[in-house]
């Protein structure tokens, strides 16, 4: 980092949950990054926690806010284009929480308009720091299992209840399961394996009332790799099983947990303190396989998440000109993933991306 340039000025265009728990820690405990301005529209409860920070109540207070360099919107799905598109016009980096937006010609759009401008764009996959997906790259990396034939995820929770009073349980443009947690599984397998040549999924409403969808089951085929990987939610899951399930050649690996950084910023933790991001030994992952001729079972220590990761890569993109870790057309690519979910789910077939 450069240490003799000014910290990044930034703008939150929501203090919600994402806010609250992700952006507005991330950004203040980074010494890069200066949060400035949050916009709140009826509260001043980012003021309890951070009392320097200048509250607003209009977006358009943002974008004419001369003093700002990167805004995060990080509103409803539905929101995102427009917002993001002033941003961008109005000279500001821009930062969006996933999922990046509802279509993949909305997302061409942005990142047409962020290379006109010239400014940097990119959204928020933070779970591809998640010390499982960081684990299982390395296994991957390192062929522990031999080649790789099958690779399953599950994002799965207990919520047998419609939650009130939030657009993610309402029927609209980007709500349902799909976009809200298939955004971030899928992020995770285009960053291991890039892009699959064909698509097949399954959405359902499991819960009475639900007017989104919140299961779906999608596989994505790499045929040159020989690779089905497998990727499955549902908000009916009381007793969760593995969150991963990798099967090569030589042997298996699970991985049960889920990664401890949420819960420790919800609880008002940062990521500057000791140990951040490591995982308790009961949820280690297991190793079954043949490592050059000898025969291993046992646990592989998770490797420590590091959401940090995500902004150190913003900064080094602004302030230094470096490659982005998570890059706008790699996002469009989740969308367009999500859209032939979208189609086939509704014409019962294979999709060719």
């Amino acid at each position: 980092m450069n240490e003799t340039a000014a910290p990044i000025t930034v703008g939150l265009s929501s203090y919600g949950m994402s806010g609250l728990v992700f952006h507005a820690p991330l950004v203040s405990s980074h010494p890069g990054f200066k949060l400035q301005t949050v916009l709140e529209r009826s509260a001043n409860k980012s003021q309890e926690r951070y009392p320097e920070v200048k509250v607003v109540k209009t977006f358009e207070e943002l974008l004419q806010d001369n003093l700002l360099e990167l805004l995060v919107i990080n509103t409803p799905n539905a929101l995102h284009l427009s917002m993001a598109q002033q941003a961008l016009e109005a000279g500001k980096h821009v930062i969006l929480e996933k999922p990046f937006t509802v279509t993949s010609q909305d997302a061409q759009t942005l990142i047409n308009i962020a290379k006109a401008n010239n400014r940097m764009l990119s959204v928020f996959q933070n779970r591809r720091w998640d010390g499982d997906c960081l684990t299982v790259q390395q296994v991957v990396k390192q062929n522990l299992l031999g080649k790789l034939v099958d690779y399953e995820a599950h994002y799965d929770r207990y919520r047998n209840y419609i939650e009130a009073n939030t657009w993610k349980e309402e029927a609209g443009p980007g709500s349902g399961i799909l976009y809200n947690l298939g955004s971030h599984m899928i992020d995770q397998a285009l960053a291991l394996f890039g892009k699959p040549a064909t698509v097949s999924a399954e959405l359902g409403i499991q819960r009475p009332g639900g007017q989104v969808n919140d299961y779906y089951h999608i596989t994505l085929f790499y045929p040159t790799l020989n690779l089905r990987v497998t990727l499955k939610s549902s908000y009916l899951v009381r007793e969760p099983g593995p969150r991963y399930i990798l099967h090569g050649t030589e042997g298996t690996f699970l991985k049960y947990g889920l990664d401890p950084q949420e819960d420790a910023l919800k609880a008002g933790k940062l990521p500057t303190e000791p140990n951040w991001g490591m995982e308790d030994k009961s949820t280690w992952g297991l190793l079954n396989t043949q490592l050059n001729g000898l025969h291993f079972q046992g646990t592989i220590e998770t490797l420590p998440g590091n959401y940090s990761q995500y902004y150190n890569s913003i900064y080094a993109a602004i302030r230094e000109g470096k490659e982005l870790a998570v890059k706008p057309e790699e996002a469009m690519l989740g969308i367009q993933i999500i859209e032939a979910a979208i189609q086939s789910n509704a014409e019962k077939r294979t999709i060719e991306l």
